[in-house]
């Protein structure tokens, strides 16, 4: 039986918005839900916490406080920091996953613990041929910041695939046979890290996204309750792939979710405009 809920875990990219698009009812929605403690996460290293907050302030998302971002880069940070404190790392990716592991860690491409392997620019031959000496001539443990083979883009209203973090360590899992350590959804380190922002139990939480795969499947394995939002990667229409668990809540986008959270518990949450109808 599933409990109104006390928290939010929101992911971003296909729930809220398309690239620059604010997707419709988003900015409602969160109005609508603004009293509920919420933390933003995402598998996205590329950008930092406070660009991220200052990215949905310029779209009109609210005004979250960057301690309100967790994404898996910060997370990496994070959970590299308490396995090694002051470790050293050699990072390839877009600056800011450096941006977030310097807060935590150094820099040191001859020395480093770690190789993290993030998304976008970094990965060419140099860097390859880098982390991997690191891995087999150094000991260094290879730390992917998430598991995604592509990740979506917008163009013109168009969707692209990018690669994502599980495409670009794959070649630095195949030449030193060492699996990664992965960080971000499904995995459930930064579901656990932003349950300790909350400050509640997974159960009295809801997870929103857009991906069976990673939103759902990490967020159910810890007995979150799930919402997918079929506004992103998951269309309406789409079959519910084998085996993957079922959300608590299966709508076609935010709006259809706060009306149905308003049937079930309608002592919850205060009426929104452009939210009931």
């Amino acid at each position: 039986m599933t409990l109104c809920p006390r928290a939010l875990l929101l992911d971003m990219d296909g729930v809220l918005y398309h690239g620059e698009r604010v997707l419709p009812h988003a900015p409602a929605f969160l109005r609508a839900v603004a009293h509920l403690p919420h933390v933003f996460v995402t598998n996205n290293p590329i950008a930092t916490p406070a660009e991220v907050a200052a990215r949905l302030a310029r779209m009109g998302l609210g005004a979250p406080a960057p301690e309100q971002i967790l994404t898996s880069g910060l997370a990496t940070a994070r959970y590299l920091a308490r396995q090694r404190p002051g470790f050293r790392y050699f990072a390839v990716g877009a600056p800011g996953l450096d941006a977030v592991l310097s807060r935590y860690g150094t820099a040191d491409a001859e020395r480093a613990d770690y190789v993290v392997v993030g998304e976008g620019p970094g990965l060419d031959y140099q860097s390859l041929t880098r982390g991997i000496g690191l891995i087999l001539e150094q000991g260094a443990r290879l730390i992917s910041t998430n598991p995604d083979s592509t990740v979506d883009a917008w163009r013109d209203g168009r969707r692209l695939a990018l690669p994502g973090g599980g495409a670009l360590v794959a070649p630095f899992e195949v030449a030193t046979g060492q699996r990664a350590l992965t960080i971000g959804k499904p995995e459930p380190l930064l579901y656990r890290m932003a349950l300790d922002l909350l400050g509640f139990e997974a159960r009295q939480c809801l997870m929103i996204g857009d991906r069976v795969d990673t939103d759902i499947a990490g967020a159910a394995a810890l007995g979150l309750q799930t919402a997918l939002v079929r506004s992103g990667r998951f269309g309406p229409g789409e079959p519910w792939p084998a085996g993957a668990p079922r959300a608590d809540w299966d709508v076609p986008d935010l709006a259809a979710l706060y009306r149905a959270w308003r049937a079930k518990w309608p002592d919850c949450f205060d009426a929104a405009d452009g939210l009931n109808g």
